[in-house]
């Protein structure tokens, strides 16, 4: 006689008869089929969101080394009149160092009286399809962290990027293009668009930057002219079309054999398989779409193409309209250097001259061609600036509270939400934490984020892992 308590086996196996072995069962099936679904259509194949989409693409204009959000979209009365008096610290406590005001005057613009500084005359211009994020937090005031959460949602563990979590749920709409395209991406950043335990087919897809001629590297970044932007290995030199197709198909009956010896159903060796497909496909359409030689004169001017100053960016805002337009679900452009610790009145200045009249352009395209309500725009850094001086013309970190915007997408437009305190120290009104964030552009793709999840290492795990609310007040 077994005299020890039954297990929960146990117990599912003898209550009603196996009653809950037979739901398992059939819980197990249906997974199975679901399985076999996703596998028949393709990991890249459009999916159904979870609710009606605002967004279908997003195109994220990642200013690398954290703008000054008190020099750029966060007015501040009160910084001005106190100019020069000592800095309170976040303890109230009052320090050596100075508050420094903006150092460039603030407007208002458009209908909607947004406050933006005469760094963004072009910008300007579309003031009333801004909406502007002056509350924004993260954890960390150091830059590897905190540009690895602005993409990712952790500090400091390896996971899916933001656009990864894109394509895994919502697919891609041009199955000959990779749904994910990163432009111009830092070389000591790589997860910012990797893919982390999700299958590979969904990280992005490198276009330019260190180590791949093209539009980016370090002189992209610096606003340097580079005429033509690639992808690494797009062309294969060695052998003709058919030749590849003919070592491709014996590289994947391979892979189909390990497949069917694992049990006939693997994520990770379906993901291989259509990567290989989906390389094999691109040679022939992406440098279609990178061509800009097709453009007009006038849309290349719209983008400051031609001028040594907007000329980088430029090309790779007009690449990033023409991925869109080809389907690409989501696209980021990186401009680096804009730490600016010292230096602050030329080099900001620079960076700004660098993407103002790229992105104007950008948003004008998309507005023309009838794309920007299908599309949300992105701009911003990791974190933003101090309000208080570091030596004579610098600013430091500052993690609390700094200043994003979006446009298009479904976002409402000539709109400031949130507010950081009197001089910019801090979100005190609607803080938007980057859970938040993610949460909010996940929803305006028509996700929810909760829901939004992939079950790894024995738990599910989502981007906004345990935060993570949704700011529909932004929501046209």
């Amino acid at each position: 006689m077994n005299t020890l308590p039954p297990t929960r086996r146990d117990f599912l196996r003898t209550t009603s008869s196996g009653f809950g072995y037979m739901a398992f069962a059939a819980l197990a099936h249906q997974q199975a089929l679901r399985s076999a679904e996703v596998l028949a259509a393709g990991p890249l194949a459009p999916k159904q969101p979870h609710f009606p989409q605002r967004a279908k693409h997003v195109i994220f204009l990642c200013m690398q080394g954290a703008p000054s959000h008190v020099d750029t979209f966060d007015h501040k009365p009160r910084l001005i009149a106190d100019a020069g008096k000592a800095a309170p610290s976040a303890a109230g406590r009052y320090g050596t160092a100075k508050l420094m005001p903006p150092q460039w005057k603030f407007g208002q613009h458009g209908k909607s009286g947004l406050w933006m500084s005469e760094l963004w005359p072009n910008l300007a211009k579309h003031a009333d399809s801004l909406c502007i994020l002056n509350s924004m937090a993260t954890d960390l005031p150091a830059h590897p962290q905190a540009f690895t959460q602005l993409h990712t949602g952790t500090t400091q563990f390896v996971r899916p990027s933001l656009g990864a979590w894109t394509l895994y749920g919502l697919g891609t709409q041009n199955q000959n293009l990779p749904g994910f395209v990163t432009i111009n991406p830092p070389g000591n950043a790589t997860r910012t668009y990797g893919s982390a335990f999700l299958p590979a087919i969904y990280q992005g897809t490198k276009v330019g930057g260190p180590g791949i001629p093209g539009l980016g590297g370090a002189l992209g970044r610096r606003g340097g002219g580079m005429d033509q932007a690639t992808v690494a290995n797009i062309k294969n030199s060695r052998f003709t079309t058919e030749a590849q197709r003919s070592q491709l198909d014996l590289v994947q009956s391979l892979n189909k054999s390990r497949m069917q010896l694992d049990g006939g159903v693997s994520t990770e060796v379906e993901g291989v398989i259509e990567s290989y497909e989906l390389a094999f496909r691109m040679q022939a359409e992406v440098p279609k779409v990178m061509d800009l030689t097709k453009e007009t004169e006038a849309t290349k001017e719209l983008y400051g193409i031609g001028d040594g100053e907007t000329d980088t960016f430029g090309k790779q805002c007009l690449m990033a309209r023409k991925f869109v337009e080809a389907g690409v679900r989501f696209i980021e452009i990186t401009h680096g250097n804009w730490d600016q610790h010292f230096n602050l009145k030329t080099a900001l200045e620079r960076n700004c001259n660098q993407v103002d009249k790229p992105v104007a352009g950008l948003l004008a395209d998309l507005k023309a061609r009838g794309l920007l309500k299908d599309t949300l725009v992105i701009w911003g850094g990791e974190f933003g600036r101090t309000p208080h001086s570091q030596g004579d013309d610098g600013r430091d970190h500052n993690n609390k509270g700094f200043t994003m915007w979006m446009a298009g997408g479904g976002v409402k437009g000539g709109m400031n939400y949130g507010a950081t305190d009197d001089y910019g120290y801090e979100a005190v009104v609607n803080k938007m934490h980057i859970h938040d964030w993610h949460a909010t552009v996940l929803a305006l793709l028509g996700m929810d984020h909760e829901k939004l999840t992939y079950r790894y290492a024995g738990r599910d795990f989502r981007l906004t892992d345990v935060y993570g609310t949704v700011a529909r007040e932004i929501f046209a």
